[in-house]
């Protein structure tokens, strides 16, 4: 293993995993750090441990000045199908930008620095809502909001990286992928990616949705790397190549990936310019989609929606009772995932007493297929779930 943790340390962050305040993950982390070795292996995770913790400290403080009626709030509780944080230097445009999708009321000024806190828009698409976030700038130096927004774009499920044209988006670009990269935030999707949910329904035993292949080991080993950890209730979902290092990453959390899109912002100063920094930056980011637009003139945003949808690798279910009508708003899941996720999203009980489950749409074989928890649903299907008693 790449860590090769002690049983000790192991045990330890499982308590990290359950802690529910800030308080509680601080003196979890603490003890935690105190169990891991200091060796080359266990270098990264450490770093990432200590980052954390100053992450939590400064929550604990920041939320000690709102109650003493000073600082404001950087947490932005999720909404809609998904959160999309916008990360971009001092006047790139952020702001008018979550102003023009969403009509949120985001402060534009003519001069840097004028966002200081981060304020939520809603962007629709179809028959689903994007939360956007305008966030205050970064700065390569190291500005006064950095870890800050460097949090929220962890805990965002996307990232609009926002370039200003009236700069060298390129550069701009290798910068902020730099400052991302500092925080364990990549922009790249790995060869293989692993998902683990934990249930808190007990008793689940570890269920795997293998959507991929495992390189150096079998499933019996994911199995018992994750009990290694005390970890016996869980979903884990695994895309693409994927070795057991990679499973214990995720264990970790201290390497995400985010889906980005990036936007080459103000090409109403030189479209041409705009577009032939968009097509160098393509070259080097080939899989990373680029606008090129004008928050100033409201064009270039037409196919963002889609483009969002798409990165998210997100589908919509949509639910019925039996002999009911299908429910207007659709469940929003991940790609990949399964009747068992469905049931769970509408109610706990329903996987404990779960019988069967009918389904109408792309997923099924014909209309009305009966299913068991394990089949992968797909966008636009309808779900019926059948439960005991």
């Amino acid at each position: 293993m790449v860590t090769n943790l002690p049983a000790e340390a192991r045990a330890k962050w499982l308590k990290v995993m359950d802690a529910k305040t800030p308080e509680e993950k601080i003196k979890a982390l603490e003890e935690f750090l105190k169990a891991v070795p200091k060796h080359k292996g266990t270098e990264n995770l450490r770093l990432w441990a200590t980052r954390r913790l100053a992450e939590l400290r400064e929550e604990i403080e920041e939320r000690r000045r709102r109650r003493r009626g000073r600082g404001v709030s950087f947490f932005i509780e999720k909404e809609g199908a998904a959160q999309i944080v916008l990360i971009g230097f001092p006047n790139s445009g952020k702001s008018m930008i979550v102003r023009r999708l969403t009509g949120a009321k985001t402060r534009v000024a003519e001069y840097p620095m004028s966002t200081t806190r981060p304020l939520p828009g809603t962007l629709r698409y179809e028959d689903i809502y994007f939360q956007l976030i305008d966030t205050p700038p970064i700065m390569v130096e190291g500005g006064p909001w950095n870890s800050r927004v460097l949090g929220l774009a962890r805990n965002a499920d996307a990232l609009i990286i926002v370039l200003d044209n009236s700069r060298d988006p390129l550069e701009d670009y290798r910068s902020i992928k730099r400052i991302l990269e500092d925080a364990r935030i990549l922009l790249h999707k790995p060869r293989g990616r692993v998902i683990i949910e934990r249930s808190r329904l007990g008793k689940t035993g570890i269920r795997i949705t293998l959507m991929g292949r495992l390189i150096d080991a079998t499933l019996d080993d994911v199995r018992r790397l994750l009990e290694s950890f005390r970890i016996y209730d869980a979903h884990v979902k695994i895309y693409g190549e994927v070795t057991l290092d990679d499973v214990e990453d995720a264990i970790f959390e201290n390497k995400v990936y985010k889906p980005a899109v990036i936007v080459i912002n103000k090409a109403d100063l030189d479209v041409a310019r705009a577009k032939r920094y968009a097509y160098i930056i393509h070259r080097e980011e080939p899989d990373i989609p680029i606008i090129v637009a004008s928050a100033l003139w409201g064009r270039g945003f037409e196919r963002l929606g889609e483009i969002l949808f798409r990165e998210l690798e997100i589908i919509r279910v949509y639910t019925k009772q039996p002999n009911g009508p299908i429910a207007e708003k659709p469940l929003i899941l991940r790609r990949g995932s399964t009747v068992y996720d469905v049931a769970r999203s509408i109610h706990k009980d329903f996987v404990r007493k779960f019988k069967y489950a009918k389904i109408w749409g792309p997923s099924a074989k014909y209309p009305g297929e009966k299913t068991g928890l394990d089949h992968v649903v797909m966008d636009g299907d309808i779900v019926e779930i059948h439960i005991s008693g």
